[in-house]
């Protein structure tokens, strides 16, 4: 069965972006170029793998290994003009409104921002309120490190719980466990966001109360996922120290809702906030990111801010054939709407890096998942590809088969970086090896007749031959350190932002999330009910439910 061509992959009428000259362009271009293989463009131009590369806030970008060619790259720019990339980028750091289903300014980039700058939001400079709460949180930060800070009972907090859902668990577990070597060590860290109660209970079992400090991550301190498992810890601290005032030495808040957590007794001079111009996805570098200030100090989580602010600078200034992020937010419309790729796989070889994939799950998937463009006509185009991934060299032994010999292509991004943090023996080389050598595999791959001349039998051969021309790009770090971690999630946010741009969605809303929540409060009473409650669900919903509460009771 014959690929689609990009200008035929829906049955919708075609519009918008698919209708502007320079896709047209690139949809005949992808016609000239799509049989192409990579060993033919290496082998045409020996620096290929020296030219197709850019560098900023200390990342190094080869992204030779993709199918393209100097003209995709030139039509893929002309494409991002004519989107009116350069004047969307303008409007985003300006703050202006350009979350329009909420009517909300996106400037997650103001919280990294220096002191020095101005950002006007409604007639108000909102540089000097960010700096006060990063103040606050550093004051906090240095109390409970060095033990100036004591729970009820006059002990040390020793243990760290921070309770949030989605940008407000992923993001801090994500530095956390990135940051870990710049962690003060004589503490833990531990994230809880699962309402399953096993998420909780296991994360507590082994940990005293009197020594541990919980940070409840809510803007709106609704949040049912987040509510749902700080009342719970608020009953096992209490369990112990007994006393209400306990809460106050042992819950702090990063919320907006100051009524709310007055209620649940925590001091609000212990409350930290954010503004409804940052997006949860968009929020680790906000009060958000207590948990990791507390890990790795002020000064760590500063230096993560500059690695932040350093790639947004060059994302709003640079040449778009030199900007990191237009460059791999282009691929990836290149990648998914012409080569009909589906998903992206992110391959981090560090260790330190295991939830990064995670973490830029939400980031891609909850801003570019979506069906409609800005002004809610449907999309006649794919949106946002699936991202996923595992560290290297974990995913060799697990789904690389595929990615190599399978019918499907997957793009990938490799990360690697030049110094260990914890160097042992010749392990750190091995580890780089292996990434150099996948991204060799995946692109040029070995033919059939090279199997044979190696001696395998002719029946063999096709099962040990790899086709190549796989799509990756490498990511090259001098080290993992809190700057250049920083550098690196910006890269993907304002790539995200790239693609949101081409596409013409809204990539800083989510409605999708909501109607399951909405589902769920009507079903909770149906679960928790005595009686047999009135089900108007469907056929399946409805059994469902009958089956659970009865195996629930014990019955059959």
């Amino acid at each position: 069965m014959s690929r689609p061509t990009p200008t035929t992959r829906s049955t919708a009428p075609a519009q918008g972006v698919t209708e502007r000259a320079a896709w047209k362009a690139l949809a005949e271009h992808y016609q000239a170029v799509r049989g192409l293989h990579l060993r033919q463009l290496f082998a045409d131009d020996p620096r290929r793998g020296e030219r197709l590369t850019a560098e900023a806030a200390g990342i190094y970008l080869d992204y030779s290994k993709n199918r393209i060619t100097d003209e995709t790259i030139r039509l893929l720019v002309g494409l991002a003009e004519e989107c009116d990339l350069r004047e969307r980028i303008t409007a985003m750091f300006r703050g202006e409104r350009i979350n329009v289903t909420e009517k909300r300014a996106v400037l997650h980039t103001a919280l990294r921002a220096p002191e020095t700058e101005r950002i006007v939001v409604d007639g108000i400079d909102i540089v000097p309120g960010v700096h006060a709460v990063l103040n606050r949180m550093a004051a906090f930060s240095r109390q409970v490190r060095s033990g100036a800070w004591r729970g009820y009972t006059g002990k040390r907090i020793r243990n760290i719980i921070n309770i949030g859902i989605g940008g407000s668990d992923l993001g801090p577990v994500m530095a956390y466990e990135a940051l870990r070597y710049y962690s003060q060590r004589d503490m833990t860290f531990r994230f809880v966001s699962n309402v399953d109660g096993t998420d909780f209970e296991e994360t507590t079992r082994d940990l005293d109360p009197e020594e541990t400090l919980f940070i409840i991550c809510s803007k709106t301190f609704t949040t049912l996922e987040t509510l749902t498992n700080a009342h719970p810890a608020r009953a096992w601290s209490l369990r112990k120290l007994g006393d209400e005032r306990a809460v106050r030495r042992h819950f702090v808040a990063v919320s907006t809702n100051a009524d709310g957590v007055a209620a649940f007794g925590i001091d609000t001079a212990n409350m930290f906030g954010f503004w409804d111009w940052v997006g949860g996805r968009y929020s680790m570098d906000s009060a958000i990111g207590l948990s990791t200030m507390i890990a790795i100090g002020p000064e760590n989580f500063r230096a993560l801010l500059a690695g932040f602010h350093a790639m947004d600078r060059h994302f709003r200034s640079a040449p778009f054939e030199q900007n990191l992020p237009v460059l791999m937010g282009m691929l990836a419309v290149w990648n998914s709407n012409f080569l009909d790729a589906q998903t992206v796989a992110v391959l981090p070889y560090e260790q330190y890096l295991k939830r990064f994939p995670a973490y830029l799950q939400q980031l891609t998937m909850e801003s570019n998942g979506k069906h409609v463009t800005l002004d809610g006509t449907r999309v006649a185009w794919q949106t946002g590809p699936i991202y996923w991934g595992e560290p290297g060299t974990n995913g060799q032994h697990s789904f690389y088969q595929l990615i190599h010999q399978g019918t499907k292509i997957v793009p990938c991004d490799f990360i690697g970086f030049c110094q260990a943090l914890n160097p042992i023996a010749n392990q750190h080389d091995l580890l780089m090896s292996n990434l150099f050598a996948q991204t060799e595999a995946l692109a040029f791959g070995k033919t059939e007749d090279e199997i044979k001349d190696e001696g395998t039998p002719e029946w063999l051969a096709p099962h040990r031959a790899f086709e190549g021309n796989r799509p990756s790009n490498t990511l090259l770090i001098e080290r993992l350190t809190p700057e250049t971690l920083g550098a690196l999630v910006a890269l993907y946010e304002h790539s995200v932002f790239t693609q949101g741009t081409i596409w013409n969605i809204d990539s800083f809303d989510q409605w999708g999330v909501e109607l399951g929540k909405v589902l769920a409060q009507r079903t909770i009473p149906e679960l928790e009910s005595t009686g047999e409650p009135q089900l108007e669900h469907d056929s399946s919903t409805n059994a469902l439910i009958r089956r659970y509460r009865g195996l629930k009771n014990g019955r059959p």
